[in-house]
């Protein structure tokens, strides 16, 4: 892709407020509401319940794609994108900061 193709893809970091089950998923998952400061609070379902528990998540930096459009999960619309990485066993490790920054900061 081109870098102007790269630059259209929103990145940006937000925080977990709260963390639900999500039993309608096909696969094991949780609807997670994610603050991204003054992009608003958007809702998200990630397939991420082998490496962490609702309580762990909660304050949880994360990096999210938020110019998707919405997509229909079971009777859900997740409205961003959280991203993470498969480890050996397939289950997502998520992408995160380091150190704390504001929420809705894009990737640089």
């Amino acid at each position: 892709i081109s870098w102007d193709d790269f630059e259209k893809v929103e990145l940006r970091v937000g925080t977990i407020l709260e963390v639900l089950d999500f039993p309608k998923a096909k696969k094991p998952a949780y609807k997670l509401k994610i603050d991204f400061g003054a992009l608003g609070i958007k809702w998200s379902s990630a397939q991420i319940t082998k490496h962490y528990s609702k309580e762990s998540l909660i304050g949880r930096q994360i990096v999210a794609v938020i110019n998707f459009p919405e997509k229909q999960i079971a009777d859900f619309m997740s409205q961003c994108l959280v991203t993470g990485f498969a480890d050996a066993n397939g289950n997502i490790v998520l992408t995160a900061v380091d150190k704390p920054v504001p929420n809705g900061t894009k990737i640089a």
